[in-house]
């Protein structure tokens, strides 16, 4: 793993396969959290509204649930937002921000409670004045909550789709004769996981032949659990050209909105 001008973040993966990230910026991400803090507001000017009707019932109950909603919106926001969005809140999703992990692995639960519950001390003294500083001085762009949790902040460029049917065209997909299970397999299928399998396929010269034939059969095996095609159709398909055909199915033209609005969830 190795860092460029405190920008990039370069992975390199034990089947020799390397994945670059574009750090994310202190003023990004200040101009995401500023976004994030006044949709914060928002809401507790709806909970302060509700809690004034409640006072009619009881001035404690009233007072109990400003409080409350206080705390869920303060804490639950970020942490809800993160992990069902995939690190992305309105801010980071507005700036194409997401949190990941450091080493690029699947984000979990307690790295996102972690890094927010940290946001408390990133605050201090003023103006996120500690987050700041950590964010410039740290080689990843890192701020307290960050190195706690082991996450990075990275920026999404828009990705440009290549021309599929170049990349596969002279392939026959004997997947697409069973058109149920190709719904199923573009419903369970990740953003994330669809880039991958595109990646793969894209690069796959770049490869040393014995690393690409176990990436191969990894991303292969992995797409065959999301949905089992019958036997006699994926037997005597080489893993490499599998792959190929869940990519067909996953961007070919004929789904192009499904892959537009994947990409940018």
């Amino acid at each position: 793993m190795n860092y460029k001008r405190r920008k990039q973040l370069t992975i390199r993966t034990p089947e020799g396969v390397e994945f670059s990230f574009l750090l994310a910026g202190p003023v990004s991400r200040c101009l995401a959290l500023t976004i994030d803090f006044f949709v914060k507001i928002v809401i507790m000017n709806v909970a302060a509204t509700i809690s004034n009707i409640f006072k009619i019932i009881s001035i404690d109950f009233s007072a109990s649930f400003l409080i409350i909603s206080y705390f869920i919106v303060s804490i639950c926001y970020s942490i809800t937002l993160e992990w069902c969005w995939q690190g992305q809140t309105l801010g980071k999703r507005l700036f194409r921000l997401r949190v990941i992990d450091a080493q690029g692995l699947r984000l979990h639960f307690s790295q996102v409670v972690i890094r927010n519950l940290l946001h408390v001390i990133d605050m201090l003294p003023v103006f996120y004045l500690v987050g700041g500083l950590s964010c410039i001085l740290s080689n990843k762009a890192q701020r307290l909550g960050d190195l706690a949790a082991n996450t990075i902040v990275i920026y999404v460029p828009k990705i440009e789709q290549p021309e599929l049917d170049q990349l596969l065209k002279g392939k026959y997909n004997s997947l697409r004769r069973y058109p149920h299970l190709c719904s199923r397999l573009r419903q369970n299928v990740s953003p994330d996981e669809a880039e991958i399998a595109m990646q793969a396929i894209i690069r796959r010269d770049d490869f040393d032949p014995s690393e690409r034939i176990k990436l191969f059969e990894e991303i292969a095996q992995y797409f065959k659990t999301k949905v089992i095609f019958p036997d006699e159709d994926i037997e005597n398909v080489s893993d490499e050209q599998y792959v190929r055909n869940v990519v067909d199915i996953l961007f070919s033209s004929t789904q192009r909105e499904w892959a537009e609005s994947k990409v940018q969830v």
